[in-house]
């Protein structure tokens, strides 16, 4: 019976193909617009993940200055044994010195940034390496002249193809052994090229390129935490050490800035989530209208087909008969609508994805809901005009004219 019923329902469709298109319209934008939504949703939070884990996995900051952009009295050696030597739950510390100097090989020569740090540095934040080796802690504390380069660097003085290590790099006013290039990282969550850089021994940076400034030189402490440990605690803790050796009176805020990228990453992702929910729940108002557009044409389509209503009610038709072939055929309408959205999806959001930067990650779960929340919207709205189709008098249906 039901197959039956949904072959007369594709002969009406296919019989007022023009109508049928006019009225699944809403339900094909409703449901392309909800998958597209959270298609694009979920690739963005993938997006920014894996930029916060470029800069490495439970990565606390600590920057000086009341915010991330925030300038204020830099950070000395001492701060960085101290905590690492009182705070519980950290597993690597490691000082950060930012400079820009030109670095020239033979005749060629451009201004890069200078990072400077330790050996744990390479681990924390995820460095690999393409050529070479990273620094150790003894030519960090010798001030050794050697330094490890990005690949854009590379690419730019000496040629993609070209093993820089063993060569000699003067930076700025010293020249420094190039004893590694990292692996391309690509760009970083505010645009910028992270293997634009070349990374020093902090030590080094200091003797020979910036010099401390009033016996303070780090202008960043990356602290990594030990898997599992809270960061909040990390968070808490270097707080209160940070102001006790910097002498801070309890009714003065921070002159430091303890950033969290795990904290970061859930904050941006349930921003993601919430504006994608709206987004999508103002996408599926087109479909509550195509369903009202369905509801209308099937009114409008028992009203034409009275006749025949009364005629197959007449020959033996039972009114739930009658019921069922008129909701066959608005869900069918409305299941046509929701497969034709998804497939509009699926077109539109790999160019989205691209232009947004984020990778497209198809969910089957979300475009399987979507159909069927089309298909429900099929019965919602096709009850009524079935219902009223299967209530008329077979007299009277013989009857209209």
């Amino acid at each position: 019976m039901i197959l039956n019923a949904l072959l007369i329902a594709l002969r009406e469709i296919r019989r007022n193909l023009m109508r049928s298109f006019l009225t699944v319209i809403g339900i094909v934008i409703g449901v392309a617009a909800v998958v597209t939504m959270v298609t694009l949703g979920r690739g963005a939070t993938a997006a920014v993940r894996d930029q916060i884990s470029k800069i490495g996995s439970n990565m606390l900051i600590v920057r000086p200055g009341q915010d991330w952009w925030g300038s204020g009295t830099l950070f000395t050696a001492a701060d960085l044994d101290a905590i690492e030597l009182q705070i519980p739950g950290i597993d690597a510390v490691a000082p950060m010195i930012s400079s820009n100097a030109t670095a020239v090989f033979q005749e060629k020569s451009r201004g890069f940034s200078i990072q400077g740090s330790n050996a744990d540095y390479f681990r924390m934040a995820n460095w690999e390496l393409a050529l070479g080796r990273f620094f150790t802690e003894e030519e960090v504390a010798d001030a050794a002249a050697v330094g490890v380069i990005g690949e854009t660097v590379r690419k730019e003085l000496y040629g993609a193809d070209v093993d820089p290590v063993g060569t000699r790099l003067r930076v700025g006013s010293t020249s420094i052994e190039v004893i590694g290039v990292t692996v391309a990282k690509g760009l970083g969550g505010r645009g910028e090229d992270l293997d634009d850089n070349i990374i020093m021994p902090h030590t080094s940076v200091l003797r020979r390129l910036t010099g401390p400034k009033e016996g303070r030189g780090i202008s960043q402490v990356r602290i990594s935490a030990i898997d599992g440990y809270p960061t909040s605690k990390i968070v808490a803790d270097v707080a209160a050490l940070l102001r006790e050796r910097r002498n801070l009176a309890r009714n003065e805020d921070n002159d430091f800035h303890v950033f969290d990228s795990q904290e970061l990453a859930e904050v941006v992702s349930s921003s993601t989530r919430v504006m994608t929910s709206l987004l999508a729940a103002v996408a599926g108002v087109s479909l509550l209208v195509g369903g009202i557009g369905i509801m209308n044409i099937m009114l409008v389509s028992v009203t034409e087909r009275t006749r025949e209503i009364g005629i197959r009610m007449a020959i033996g038709a039972r009114a739930r008969d009658v019921l069922l072939q008129f909701l066959v055929e608005a869900v069918t309408l409305s299941c046509i609508g929701g497969l034709a959205g998804i497939l509009l999806a699926r077109l539109i959001c790999g160019p989205l994805a691209k232009a947004i930067g984020a990778p497209f990650l198809f969910t089957p779960g979300i475009n399987v809901l979507a159909f069927f929340f089309s298909a429900a919207i099929g019965i919602l709205f096709g009850y009524m005009p079935a219902r009223r189709a299967a209530r008329l008098d077979p007299i009277d249906a013989l009857r209209h004219e």
